[in-house]
């Protein structure tokens, strides 16, 4: 991506999409009185969420008795309600969801990648399924603090030790054909990567026709596997992104709001909600709700408009595909691949002229 003298007016920059993840998995209940656990709580915190700006919403499911649900059929309702509750929302299922058997003698049904490639048959369809990429540690513990966890079942050392030890399963097999069956459902693959090794090995994809489609990603800041949420982590990252890439910033906590206001500024797109963030001041707990309001206020201060669901899909892209990888090359602003015997002065490869 590049600045030039005009990047930074709000004129030149897209409509600002805010995603929100008001859901909290990682949370139970009694942590927080912001989590929503009956159906019918979690669609109206969807309602809320959208009617304060947010346009993309990050899914996951409780079961009544407030645990996360690994449901496919709760999934399922849950989409079906969103559909009719919040229509113009882009709806992204977290892709770290592994599916159990429903009814009796499915157990032997369900291998362990397919109950995540189940995803891919989600009924009705979400826009996006979000897909790590390399398996890595996914340590969400290293960067908290006491007072982050206060009040939490985080602050419960055998709660931070499982925690700690989490590691994302995403080898080279799992995500080619992960990205094999939602581009063949129709269903956007939202990349959320955490350094720019894992953005050079979804460029090896795309080189490689595995995934031929738009480049929408998070830049992923939490530590523990991932950057950390250095501002100069954050312009590395940017530098190596494709001209054409969409950028969301993703933090932990705190460090949510100042990464938060640097995209805002620099024309990028932001991420809120309890799963990533339970604070506004020190000590001072902030609903998901008054996160995504404060985003939409803060790039209002700016001049820059906050997108609508309409324009959340056409930033997105929902809904196309690349034929080839050539194509898909030339879409994001990457440079071709080199053809045999094609070589520039330095080796690289040779752009042609249209």
């Amino acid at each position: 991506m590049q600045f030039l003298d005009d990047s930074l007016l709000p004129e030149n920059q897209q409509p600002l999409v805010i995603q929100v993840a008001p859901y909290g998995p990682e949370f139970l209940p009694g942590d927080s009185d912001d989590i929503p656990v009956t159906m019918a709580e979690q669609v109206q915190k969807a309602v809320d969420c959208y009617n304060a700006g947010a346009t993309v919403l990050h899914v996951h499911c409780r079961e009544a008795d407030g645990k996360g649900s690994k449901r496919l059929s709760m999934f399922n309702e849950m989409l079906d309600r969103l559909r009719t509750a919040v229509p113009k929302m882009v709806l992204q299922v977290g892709g770290s969801i592994s599916f159990a058997p429903e009814g009796e003698g499915a157990d032997a049904k369900w291998l362990n990648d397919d109950t995540r490639h189940m995803l891919a048959e989600l009924t009705p369809k979400p826009d996006q399924v979000t897909i790590a990429i390399n398996t890595n540690q996914m340590n969400i513990c290293e960067l908290l603090t006491a007072d982050d966890v206060a009040g939490t079942s985080l602050a419960d050392p055998a709660f931070q030790a499982a925690y700690s030890e989490m590691t994302i399963p995403s080898g080279p097999s799992f995500v080619a054909e992960h990205l094999k069956r939602l581009q063949a459902n129709g269903i956007q693959p939202h990349f959320m990567l955490g350094d720019v090794g894992q953005l050079e090995s979804v460029e090896r994809l795309i080189r490689r026709g595995v995934y031929t489609g738009p480049l929408v990603l998070n830049w992923v800041a939490i530590g523990g596997g991932a950057d950390g949420p250095n501002p100069r982590n954050v312009m590395e990252f940017i530098n190596r992104c494709p001209e054409n890439a969409v950028l969301t910033i993703e933090s932990l906590m705190r460090h949510v709001l100042p990464l938060n206001t640097m995209a805002i500024a620099m024309g990028l797109h932001v991420r809120v909600g309890i799963e990533d963030n339970l604070w506004g001041r020190k000590g001072e707990r902030m609903t998901s709700v008054q996160q995504v309001e404060q985003m939409a206020r803060i790039s209002r201060e700016l001049y820059r408009e906050v997108a609508t669901g309409e324009q959340a899909r056409q930033i997105y892209q929902i809904g196309t595909q690349y034929k080839s990888a050539d194509e898909t090359l030339a879409r994001l602003g990457y440079a071709p691949n080199r053809r045999a015997g094609e070589h520039g002065e330095r080796g690289e490869p040779l752009r042609r002229v249209a």
